[in-house]
């Protein structure tokens, strides 16, 4: 699984979570319905935590991934590996010694 981050938003990590949680949930073709109930959240929560717009307290974040079949530890290390991925490599200038 693979997390889609609109650039302007990549510095928030509930963004990443959120855009994986979405991708999950795209990728097994199921409707934010459908995972909202098996979840027991309402939609429109379940859609702000996609979007970003909320930080999904670890209880209903693990909710969410049962729902989608998912571990809270899957999730948690595809955002890892995403981040780290997408990280600009930081080059520094040594001088060299005399």
């Amino acid at each position: 699984m693979t997390s889609i981050t609109p650039a302007n938003e990549a510095t928030l990590l509930r963004t990443h979570i959120g855009s994986t949680l979405r991708q999950a949930r795209i990728s097994q073709a199921r409707t934010l319905r459908d995972v909202a109930k098996s979840a027991r959240v309402s939609l429109g929560y379940l859609s702000e935590v996609e979007r970003g717009q909320k930080e999904a307290s670890s209880e209903l974040l693990n909710s969410i991934c049962q729902a989608l079949d998912l571990t809270l530890l899957s999730v948690i290390s595809d955002v890892s590996i995403s981040l780290h991925a997408n990280q600009a490599p930081s080059l520094t200038v040594v001088e060299a010694a005399a």
